[in-house]
């Protein structure tokens, strides 16, 4: 879109805090329903984001695939579940949590050490979107699904065994 400099801005921190809102409320609310909509609500912030930086493939690529298909299949998984497992108390801290809290709290700050140490991450993706921007719209398509196949192929492997890993286990909790 293009959006004076202020405007942009403004909607561009109320996506992200529209982000950071969902994310803690599809880790922190104990309700398996309510943090599958805030899921909902993170990927619709997310496509929205990539309208604001002119990604209209990608977000509607976004809509479809992880809003109306992935967290469609979560939303029913999840009311598959027997109720009976989230009625304990919440109060209980069991040794499992703590694991499992400490786990992916080193996981997440390994991976913002990551990002903010490599000089790289800007450049890459602004140099390709660049290239991938410059040729029409059907060369556009061809040249996206181009850069899945090749450049882009191991985290594109990556994401989809993260969701296929996702399925299993919502559905082997589903069976309990």
């Amino acid at each position: 879109m293009d959006l004076p400099g202020p405007i942009h801005d403004f909607l561009f921190i109320f996506l992200g805090f529209g982000l950071l809102l969902g994310g803690l409320g599809v880790v922190l609310l104990s309700n398996p329903i309510f943090s599958a909509f805030s899921l909902g609500f993170v990927l619709v912030c997310i496509s929205l984001l990539y309208i604001l930086s002119n990604s209209h493939f990608v977000a509607a690529a976004q809509l479809l695939i992880y809003v109306g298909a992935i967290n469609i299949l979560i939303i029913f998984a999840v009311m598959f579940m027997n109720g009976s497992e989230y009625s304990r108390d919440s109060n209980l801290w069991t040794v499992g949590d703590g694991i499992t809290s400490l786990v992916c709290t080193s996981i997440f700050l390994s991976l913002i050490t990551t990002i903010l140490d490599t000089s790289w991450y800007g450049v890459i993706w602004t140099t390709r979107l660049n290239q991938i921007v410059e040729q029409d719209f059907i060369s556009n398509s061809q040249q996206i699904g181009i850069h899945l196949s090749t450049d882009f192929f191991l985290p594109f492997e990556l994401i989809s065994l993260i969701l296929l890993v996702a399925l299993i286990g919502a559905i082997a909790v589903a069976r309990q």
